[in-house]
């Protein structure tokens, strides 16, 4: 990539995410400030047919709004990049605050040859030791197989189109599979996929709340044993029901 000019595009899908995407935005905006001048940045808010006021949010933040109809996550991530006119694509969650050391280590990164790679994650409200437990097994194995977390990634653009983007035949886990791929393309052309080592994001811990530990654990030993099942959109309810919504 050139070492002048760079653009970096950061894509957020959102379904009714009024009650987190001003926080996430606010935290954005403030990382995107303490970018070098000849780095400039494109906000792309994928609305994913929200019936609240997620929209008018992220206009009235200056976000670029496109529409994407159709509820399968990997395709809301690919609608955001195919809209996309940046060299490097950070993929963020509308519930995830991040800070200024994020964007200005994913730009160093991509520009020094990185393929893309994402960052350790934590919670805004963790309760217990299992659940602590729980987050650093996930960001061990995350560094270890260099796995990103969905609610983070990057990677260059040229290299997203290269592996044609995240998977649309799964509804759930398309982020391991796009890790994998990118992986794989990085390594046939010398580059790296990385877990960065830096201070983690931070997610909300809404779905900790929602779903009781019996919930959690039907679906961790539902992709446990059944690896396909991210394939079903009936058996990824847990990325697509909230409680509230009956």
């Amino acid at each position: 990539m050139s070492s002048d000019q760079f653009t970096l595009s950061v894509i957020i899908p959102a379904w009714n995410e009024g009650d987190y995407l001003p926080d996430t935005l606010a935290s954005l905006e403030h990382a995107i400030q303490s970018l070098p001048n000849e780095v400039a940045c494109e906000v792309i808010v994928v609305d994913n047919a929200s019936s609240d006021n997620t929209r008018s949010i992220a206009l009235s933040r200056g976000a670029c709004v496109i529409f994407e109809p159709e509820r399968r996550i990997a395709r809301v991530r690919n609608a955001g990049a195919e809209a996309a006119k940046g060299d490097g694509l950070v993929f963020l969650d509308a519930d995830t605050r991040i800070r200024a050391t994020h964007l200005t280590a994913v730009v160093a990164g991509l520009r020094a040859g990185l393929a893309g790679g994402g960052v350790p994650i934590d919670f805004d409200h963790l309760e217990g030791a299992l659940q602590r437990a729980g987050l650093r097994a996930w960001n061990a194995l995350s560094r270890r197989a260099h796995w990103a977390a969905g609610c983070f990634v990057f990677a260059r653009a040229d290299l997203h189109r290269a592996v044609g983007g995240f998977s649309e035949a799964v509804y759930a886990g398309e982020e391991i599979a796009y890790s994998r791929a990118l992986k794989r393309l990085a390594q046939h052309q010398g580059r790296a996929f990385r877990i960065l080592d830096i201070q983690p994001v931070v997610s909300s811990s809404r779905k900790i709340t929602w779903f009781r530990p019996w919930q959690h654990a039907i679906v961790l030993l539902t992709f446990l044993f059944f690896p396909w099942a991210g394939r079903f959109k009936r058996l990824t309810w847990f990325w697509y029901h909230r409680p509230h919504d009956g």
